[in-house]
């Protein structure tokens, strides 16, 4: 195994789902003073998934446009980041292997550990390719956020999903060792087999992020990483884009730097834009945060760009990469800005109509019926059993 092999992100895509509830919608309804949401928490609006809609539909979506432009030819791995699964039992990865017509000769695992998992994914991704620098794993992180109506969390909902080509000589982002990772029993949230909703404990779950980037940079840096002030840009868990700079504020001072306002804005600024419009998108987020940074920035070339990706409960790790030259000849901007603007704004009473939404569990057949426009849609349940279609004339974003 060649000592200096380049292992990276090859190419990224992103997809969201067909309706926004925008904060203006959900601060009319609740009273809450506006600014609350907007610079409160940095939140705008929150893509809601159709009843025909979920993490499948959208992995599918996102991951089409990479197998559109690459093909199939030496992918033998798609591991699915998520904590909505669908199912206690099958991946759901399993379905988008079918959706997107991959051979059999694929190992498809599905990785559960809060917001967290898709880095667990990308690593493990990783390392498999410099066991055989010539296959390419698929790499996908989906994810449905869902919080109690009226509650606390609500105002930071939202859905998404990213698929990463993950290759040796990768075209957008090389990564580095070391890695800094870092675990600590806490309660901070969680959702039990029993609940459609998560439960979480606020401040808990700010303070416990924040200890993890303590312990995660601790770590880096004892492993020999670069230091805070090499990194042009950094992409942060986003459960709420305010974090990210409460995040970078701690870091800051952890390392015994000024927080100044002027430094995190422009650490941050381009991370931001894509989670502030989609909200929390659990697994998804760092990697909507590269999305945004990727597509919007000026120039990145050679630049070094430093990940922290949090998972609740809870697990974290801290490492680096850098931005590949030619980068900009192989982003997807217009169509991750369009899979954004296209959504459809929905009233108060219909987003209270599709939160609500279950399937009963008789095992009796529930078709859906069809609201989103993609290329898959979940036709609905039938002997328990959950059907997806292709559409004949899908349209994808390549």
């Amino acid at each position: 195994m060649p000592g200096d092999l380049a292992v990276g992100i090859h190419d990224l895509s992103i997809a969201t789902t067909r309706y926004v509830l925008t904060h203006e919608t959900l601060a009319a309804r609740n009273g809450t003073d506006i600014a609350k949401y907007h610079e409160g928490i940095g939140q705008r609006s929150m893509s809601v998934p159709a009843v025909d809609e979920d993490i499948v539909t959208m992995a599918a979506a996102a991951a089409a446009p990479i197998i559109d432009r690459h093909g199939a030819e030496g992918i033998r791995t798609l591991f699915f980041a998520t904590e909505s699964s669908v199912d206690q039992s099958k991946a759901a990865g399993v379905h988008v292997q079918a959706l997107l017509g991959l051979p059999s000769a694929v190992r498809v695992v599905e990785l559960k550990q809060a917001c967290y998992a898709g880095t667990a994914a990308l690593q493990s991704a990783v390392g498999l390719i410099h066991r055989d620098p010539a296959q390419r794993v698929l790499v996908i992180a989906a994810d449905v956020s869902k919080y109690e109506l009226d509650s606390p969390g609500e105002a930071t909902q939202g859905a998404a999903a990213v698929a990463m080509l993950v290759s040796a000589d990768p075209a957008l982002v090389r990564l580095e060792n070391p890695s800094g990772v870092f675990t600590a029993d806490v309660m901070d949230f969680w959702r039990p087999n029993y609940r459609t909703t998560a439960l979480v404990e606020g401040r808990d779950s700010i303070s416990a992020y924040l200890r993890a980037v303590e312990g995660a940079w601790t770590d880096y840096t004892e492993q020999g990483g670069r230091k805070v002030n090499d990194f042009d840009a950094f992409c942060y868990h986003q459960p709420f884009t305010k974090m990210a700079r409460k995040a970078h504020r701690h870091l800051l001072a952890f390392c015994g730097y000024d927080a100044d306002d002027s430094e995190i804005s422009r650490a941050l600024r381009h991370t931001t834009a894509y989670n502030t419009l989609v909200g929390n998108s659990y697994t998804v987020s760092m990697y909507l945060g590269l999305a945004s940074l990727l597509d919007n920035a000026g120039e990145l070339s050679d630049k070094a760009i430093a990940f922290f990706s949090y998972g609740s409960g809870s697990v974290a790790e801290f490492f680096g990469g850098t931005v590949v030259p030619g980068y900009r000849a192989h982003l997807r901007s217009g169509a991750h800005r369009d899979a954004i603007s296209r959504r459809v704004p929905i009233d108060y009473a219909r987003y209270r109509e599709i939160h609500e939404y279950e399937f009963p569990d008789d095992g009796g057949d529930y078709p859906v019926p069809i609201e989103n426009d993609g290329p898959y849609r979940l036709t609905g349940l039938f002997g328990h059993k959950r059907v997806y279609e292709t559409r004949p004339a899908r349209s994808r974003n390549g």
